[in-house]
């Protein structure tokens, strides 16, 4: 069954226009901040570029190296905390879960979904699934189910939401925390279509996006490759797991993350 949460969002805002107008406002301010964020990320991390270019003694290589890295784990942190405390206080202010059209969708969305052992997330727009699966709770329906996902859907389901692209139309793009996931799958960066948006020639690139989620491991899904988590990650087929040095190779569940 084909739960249509785009569309029910839809009913939801049509029924309650005053939880429309804040919800556009709310979306307004993540942007903003997106924005701001995203300005000083590329800043952090063209600096590190540079400053791995000059010819420095070892030491002070390792130095400035960990110093850049340092700066944009902060910059990605308080990036989270921002967004998480926005949406906090959308919930606490509006009350979401109480408003009646709300209330009525979700209680329909319980229904369906406590009959079914399985559960498929499609792919889609990553941060217009994350908006819906907050204003559903779905991530509390998904608990103790099976699930499917792929594309944006896999994304959604971990702990933060990265979007890479290495070659979008205006240029080699940074990799960005858009924000935190439903973090049913802890301890992975979920990476779909690497063959069209991750160019893994670039070693510096993958050394830098590996350190900087450590020890969370970044997986890259290409077509056709599947993992499984039981509690933890214990099958995979096809898919890549990033490396410290740069490199790629087929992820091994249950090895250590390789440097």
């Amino acid at each position: 069954m084909n739960l249509k949460l785009h569309e029910r969002g839809d009913a939801v805002f049509k029924a309650d226009p005053e939880l429309r107008a804040a919800h556009r406002d709310r979306q307004t301010l993540l942007r903003h901040r997106r924005d701001c964020y995203r300005i000083r990320l590329e800043q952090a991390l063209e600096a590190d570029r540079i400053i791995r270019q000059r010819d420095l003694p070892p030491e002070v290589a390792l130095e400035q190296t960990e110093t850049s890295l340092a700066a944009v784990r902060a910059l990605d942190a308080t990036h989270m905390e921002s967004c998480a405390r926005l949406r906090g206080e959308f919930e606490r202010v509006w009350q979401v879960s109480q408003r009646a059209a709300v209330r009525r969708q979700r209680e329909q969305l319980a229904e369906v979904m406590a009959g079914c052992s399985a559960v498929a997330v499609a792919g889609g727009h990553v941060a217009t699934l994350l908006n819906r699966f907050a204003l559903f709770d779905v991530g509390s329906l998904l608990r103790g189910k099976t699930v499917f996902a792929w594309s944006g859907g896999a994304m959604v389901l971990s702990e933060r939401v990265v979007l890479f692209h290495d070659h979008p139309p205006q240029g080699p793009g940074a990799a960005e925390v858009l924000e935190a996931g439903l973090g049913l799958v802890p301890g992975a960066v979920l990476l779909p279509q690497p063959e069209e948006r991750l160019d893994l020639t670039q070693r510096y690139r993958v050394e830098t996006l590996v350190r900087r989620f450590a020890p969370a491991r970044c997986l890259a899904l290409p077509a056709r490759s599947r993992v499984t988590w039981r509690g933890r990650f214990v099958a995979a087929d096809g898919v890549l797991e990033l490396r410290e040095d740069g490199g790629h190779g087929p992820f091994q569940p249950g090895a250590r993350r390789p440097r």
